[in-house]
């Protein structure tokens, strides 16, 4: 049924993201929901685990694509999934632009105004902040949705199955290239600019300050980096394409592969988590201990390798006793 190489690699690519992403967000959200339930979390944990469950909706929606890539772009499951899938898959992607934008935000406050930020800081900022999130994303997909679903399927057979938000008439066009202009520009170039603005910041205040330590400038500047990919590379040239939609008045050929780059930063928000916080670091580390465990004792080797484990698991104790996520400069 796949009829050329486009679509097995665009099946491959889905399955990757999926294996990597899955594990290495399951590790994340078990490391900030332990932050969480601390008394008196810090408002970055409360980003940073809305991030995590944006990634895991994405993820979990990852099948239904596939399945699609499988059969040629075409829908054969019920047509509701079809609805519900877009909704959620395209939900999550412009949940996870502002939840970066409010992270930036929180990273520059927190170096800039130290010892304000500390006093002022309240989880309940960090819960506001996520759920603006939610509610714009949700609330401008809920449009895209009914505009590209009820139109754009219904006249289609089950028997050939339908295309999902694909080969829209002159009158869908007029409802659903502005609206998708609106999401380019209110839930990607916004915030890609405050981000930008506030790494610039937060990167430029952390390299001159004389008493931050190398490694948290190494980890400043990684999470920055990440950060702008997750911007450029992931989002960029999928809301690229609503921008050339938007003047040609049609779909560019290359959106279904700009699908699957917007789908990448859910394995790329690991790195983020991992330069972000101590608490991920370590859950990390262990997952990493207890497959390298198991892979020994197989081979016979589970006393040498505990040893090691052991000593390791106290090095990086060490190394993280720092507070968690902490990037102030005080």
């Amino acid at each position: 049924i796949m009829t050329s190489w486009r679509n097995p690699l665009i099946l491959t690519a889905y399955i990757i993201i999926f294996l990597t992403g899955l594990p290495a967000n399951l590790l994340a959200l078990r490391a900030f929901t332990g932050r969480v339930r601390q008394p008196h979390p810090a408002p970055i944990h409360i980003l940073l685990l809305s991030l995590t469950l944006a990634d895991l909706l994405l993820l979990l929606l990852l099948p239904f694509k596939m399945t699609e890539a499988a059969y040629n772009f075409r829908w054969y499951l019920p047509e509701l999934l079809c609805a519900l899938t877009g909704f959620g898959f395209y939900s999550s992607i412009y949940c996870s632009t502002w939840l970066l934008a409010g992270i930036s935000i929180e990273r520059y406050l927190g170096v800039a105004f130290p010892v304000q930020y500390k006093l002022s800081r309240k989880p309940v900022y960090g819960v506001i902040a996520a759920l603006v999130a939610w509610i714009m994303s949700f609330g401008h997909c809920t449009i895209v949705i009914i505009g590209q679903y009820w139109n754009s399927t219904r006249n289609a057979t089950n028997e050939d199955g339908i295309t999902c938000y694909e080969d829209f008439n002159s009158s869908q066009l007029k409802l659903v290239l502005p609206v998708r202009l609106e999401l380019c520009l209110f839930l990607f170039f916004v915030p890609m600019v405050i981000t930008i603005f506030c790494y610039w910041r937060f990167v430029w205040i952390m390299l001159t300050q004389p008493h931050v330590g190398a490694q948290r400038r190494r980890r400043a500047v990684g999470l920055a980096v990440v950060t702008l990919l997750n911007f450029l590379v992931c989002f960029g040239p999928y809301n690229i394409s609503h921008l050339v939609g938007f003047f040609t008045r049609k779909s560019p050929l290359w959106r279904a592969e700009a699908v699957v780059l917007s789908s990448l930063n859910a394995s790329l928000d690991p790195l983020l988590f991992y330069f972000s916080s101590s608490a991920v670091r370590r859950a990390f580390g262990k997952g990493l201990q207890v497959l390298r465990h198991r892979g020994s004792s197989l081979l016979g080797r589970r006393g040498q390798e505990t040893a090691e484990g052991t000593n390791v698991d106290r090095g990086v104790s060490q190394a993280e006793g720092a507070p968690s996520s902490d990037f102030t400069t005080d």
